[in-house]
């Protein structure tokens, strides 16, 4: 079935995958394209939303899309940067603006009759982040809403299906962001919203029947929701012919190795444990760089995975658990690598030699996305409310060197927090929760005797997507008791914080 597709033009904004995230809640078909790689087949796309940006369409390196073929020819929607490019390039102007638009603002016009805000309402609260301003409409635009504050927060131009909007539609502040969206991409461009999990689903395993054939798939399990579900898919296409290996590499939580794999076998999939944690912590002893344990993580769980894939006959493609952000966040809007804030150990592709195929199922849909294609394939609800988990596990959670006595505490430290949080109601309403053993002692007094122990960092944030993150106003009854168990259940640790700060700047992960 073809789906019509929403091109958007990436300019480097924060809020970029937002966009396409909120296009596919409409069940509408989206992809983010850095704007100086626009595709060649345009006849593909129905409608184009060209993003925010950093830059200043004023300044030397204003970024210049070609818009030739889109503009007039097809429903555009300028965002942000996007809407001060239209203006400042077709007869308007742009300026630095005197008063601060960042933030919460209030629409107080909408023109009477305006498709573009059907069901919206005066006074509707809207999310502004920018340092310039339009002073000047376009030529043939019509101004059709205002802020307080900003008299040029949209506009249309005449004769064409050519939208601006100085706010953000994506972001949650944007009260009725998703209904501004859908006037947009359905009343006004016509697009079909039948990009369901149902329809990904059937889509999909038709697709990797065809490409994969009868062929051998040898897949790589994290106990994640990632793969998990690449894995359900492909054995709902392939069957018996998917090989599933799921690596203990020595940092995963207290008893997860065992307690995912019998939950694997109870999903009727083809799964092989192996017990690799010794490789590991010897391939880690010493080193305490968090970039340098990364990639000796990622080096160890390659060597592992080859010699296992080398145990089974004839196997001609890997499957991997790859989610469009990995993809995406690969190019940045300039055309050039993204700045490396940590590496990836899922991307990057293969060593040399191992000779095999990629297959990914998931390539194209974000982690909530993910999850709702897991519920359409019948997943325990469980498993798909897991938190997200790095790949090197409890590696980049030890700061400094790892040894097996620092995973052996953190594994109880973190089994405590994860367990109260369940116990208390809290897991669901948390994003992701974890554990940090600081290269810390700190002096301490136990009974009557001092003690010079390690002290925990406890990690509760909200997000949706990972990019951003607050942190978790977790209640003091909750970590009064957690800490109290923490520090009279675990030997060796006599402290324990909890980490208020939030991403940016801080990272979730402490390494």
């Amino acid at each position: 079935m073809q789906h019509d597709k929403v091109l958007i033009l990436d300019f480097g904004s924060q809020y970029t995958q937002l966009i396409a995230r909120r296009v596919r809640e409409l069940n509408i078909y989206s992809e983010i394209h850095p704007f100086n790689k626009i595709p060649a087949n345009l006849e593909d796309y129905k409608a184009v939303i060209l993003s925010g940006s950093p830059y200043s369409v004023r300044g030397e390196e204003a970024l210049h899309p070609d818009l030739s073929q889109i503009r007039a020819k097809k429903p555009l929607l300028g965002v942000c940067y996007g809407a001060q490019y239209l203006a400042h390039f077709s007869g308007g102007e742009v300026a630095p603006s005197n008063t601060r638009e960042y933030g919460r603002a209030n629409l107080s016009f909408i023109k009477d009759d305006e498709p573009f805000f059907e069901n919206v309402g005066q006074g509707s609260q809207v999310w502004m982040s920018h340092s310039d301003t339009i002073k000047e409409l376009p030529t043939g635009s019509v101004l059709i809403a205002s802020t307080h504050d900003v008299k040029n927060a949209a506009y249309k131009i005449e004769g064409e299906l050519t939208y601006a909007i100085q706010f953000h539609p994506e972001v949650y502040h944007s009260t009725d962001g998703k209904q501004i969206l859908e006037n947009f991409l359905v009343n006004i461009s016509g697009l079909h919203q039948d990009w369901t999990p149902d329809s990904f689903v059937e889509e999909t395993v038709e697709a990797i029947q065809e490409k994969v054939g009868n062929d051998k798939v040898v897949l790589g399990l994290s106990g994640g929701v990632d793969s998990t579900v690449a894995a359900v898919l492909l054995n709902k296409a392939i069957g018996e012919n998917l090989y599933c290996i799921f690596v203990n590499n020595g940092l995963l939580r207290k008893n997860e190795f065992q307690s995912v794999l019998n939950q694997y076998k109870g999903m009727g999939l083809n799964v092989k444990g192996v017990d690799a944690s010794q490789r590991f912590l010897d391939a880690l002893a010493g080193i305490e760089d968090p970039e340098k344990k990364r990639k000796a993580i990622g080096n160890a769980f390659i060597e592992v995975f080859d010699d296992e894939a080398h145990k089974l006959e004839d196997v001609k493609w890997l499957a991997q658990g790859t989610i469009y952000p990995d993809v995406i966040e690969s190019v940045s809007a300039t055309g050039g690598p993204s700045a490396t804030i940590k590496s990836h150990h899922n991307v990057g592709g293969l060593p040399d030699f191992m000779k095999l195929k990629i297959v990914e199922p998931l390539r194209a849909i974000f982690k909530d996305e993910v999850r709702r294609v897991g519920a359409t394939l019948g997943i325990d609800p469980e498993l798909l409310g897991r938190h997200p988990f790095p790949g090197p596990g409890l590696g980049i959670r030890i700061l400094g060197d790892i040894t097996a006595e620092k995973v052996r505490i953190l594994q109880e430290v973190d089994a405590i927090f994860i367990n109260g949080l369940k116990e208390w109601g809290l897991y669901d309403k948390v994003w992701q929760a974890g554990a940090m053993l600081l290269p810390v002692n700190s002096v301490g007094v136990m009974g009557d005797e001092r003690t010079y122990e390690k002290c925990v960092a406890l990690r509760a944030v909200e997000s949706t997507d990972g990019m951003t993150a607050d942190w978790v106003n977790l209640p003091y009854e909750f970590l009064q008791k957690t800490s109290n168990d923490i520090i009279n259940k675990v030997k060796g640790v006599n402290r324990v914080v909890y980490d208020i700060s939030s991403k940016p700047p801080a990272t979730i992960e402490w390494e």
